[in-house]
């Protein structure tokens, strides 16, 4: 398969100023494409911190972005968190079709407020749900066993709130590199990688070769 990229360019002289900016703005595009179901889908990847640094990759759901990062919530317990906690770092990939962007930096827990009053706009299933699933483990008693556990913590959390459990919450990868990534015909792809610099807020832009 092979499809021809030549609905867009991405010139220095159009680019954004800031990469947030630029984000956004392809990411409305996304929003506004019907043909992309999911635009807040991306892929992230983590490294384990001991040998052999095997890398894992998974899709999960951009929930909100600011210029302080990008902010996805998982449980803290599965091979994501632990890698992430422990090497430090988190990889992103977002893909629309001709476009894709990069992201590079460092991972965190947001902080407690902002975990709670995500928790709390979720469907009332999937809090339940939250509470039932030990992310990454090995289910012992296959489906049938993960759904009686369903039906247990349904009953426990029968009336009331459902509280957000300990081990799940949100993380913000802080970039430190940011690449935009254009299709164009003849694979002579656009590519602008920001990065920021050190010692300041500002941001440096170059064009990679595709």
């Amino acid at each position: 398969m092979r499809l021809s990229y030549d609905e867009a360019t991405l010139e220095e002289s159009n680019v954004a100023s800031d990469p947030f900016t630029q984000f956004q703005a392809w990411f409305e595009a996304a929003r506004r494409n019907p043909t992309i179901a999911e635009p807040n889908a991306m892929c992230v990847s983590t490294v384990s911190p001991t040998p052999p640094h095997r890398p894992s990759s998974r899709i999960v759901l951009l929930k909100d972005v600011d210029p302080r990062g990008f902010v996805f919530f998982t449980n803290y317990s599965s091979r994501k968190g632990r890698e992430a906690e422990g090497s430090g770092f988190a990889s992103v990939v977002f893909w629309w079709g001709q476009r894709q962007v990069r992201v590079e930096g460092s991972i965190e827990r947001v902080s407690e407020e902002e975990s709670d009053a995500y928790f709390a706009s979720r469907p009332r299933s999937s809090q339940i749900g939250a509470h039932v699933s030990h992310q990454s483990e090995v289910v012992e008693g296959g489906r049938t066993a993960l759904d009686e556990r369903e039906l247990l913590l349904k009953e426990q959390f029968a009336s009331g709130d459902v509280p957000r459990p300990t081990h799940w919450g949100g993380y913000r990868i802080v970039p430190d590199k940011i690449e935009f990534w254009q299709g164009r015909e003849s694979r002579l792809h656009d590519r602008l990688l920001f990065t920021r610099n050190n010692s300041n807020e500002d941001w440096e832009v170059v064009r990679l070769f595709p």
